[in-house]
């Protein structure tokens, strides 16, 4: 995904050359596969989702996430086919992966960054700028609830899930001037021991 020319990049990994360009709608953000053939990116300038068809190497829909305000992470939940974007208007916007309505709106902490999906324990993760961890519980295909605001550290916004363990891992810069070199980072750790 470049940010900079509104567009995606295709690689063949067996060559590693660029084999097609895709055309996006608008700035994209993160990504996710479905994988039956479908990759679907957040547009974050516009509040979109698109979908690309990887059969054809272009975008096949575009729905609006209204009211989500500049949605960046994403996660999927390919089982009940349910997309999570994390939006900076503190939401997270659930919208189906088929027909791109949108199925539910939950409330999420400030300035969100990324979003993981824990298929074992059905919980959606989002990492917030605030300095918290919002975890939402998928009850079935229509229904969210927030478990949990787990408070973490201010900036701890860039996030890894650990499948076998449900650990989440944060990192976060320590404050300081804007623009100055970051010098300390921590690593903080959520889940089960």
């Amino acid at each position: 995904m470049s940010g900079h020319s509104d567009n995606a990049s295709v690689i063949d990994t067996a060559s590693d050359k660029v084999v097609a360009k895709i055309a996006l709608p608008g700035k994209p953000e993160f990504a996710v596969s479905d994988g039956r053939g479908h990759v679907f990116v957040n547009i974050e300038a516009k509040g979109e989702l698109a979908r690309i068809d990887t059969k054809t190497n272009k975008v096949d829909a575009t729905w609006n996430l209204a009211p989500c305000k500049s949605p960046s992470g994403l996660a999927i939940d390919t089982r009940s086919r349910r997309l999570f974007s994390d939006c900076d208007n503190r939401l997270m916007a659930v919208t189906d992966a088929d027909s791109g309505r949108r199925v539910a709106s939950v409330t999420i902490g400030d300035g969100p960054d990324a979003f993981r999906f824990d298929p074992a324990t059905r919980l959606v993760y989002s990492s917030n700028h605030d300095g918290t961890l919002t975890i939402v519980h998928e009850d079935d295909a229509n229904h969210f609830r927030v478990v949990a605001n787990v408070p973490t550290q201010v900036g701890a916004r860039t996030m890894a899930m650990e499948p076998a363990t449900h650990r989440i891992w944060l990192v976060a810069a320590a404050p300081g001037p804007r623009h100055a070199a970051v010098k300390d980072f921590t690593a903080l750790v959520v889940g089960p021991r």
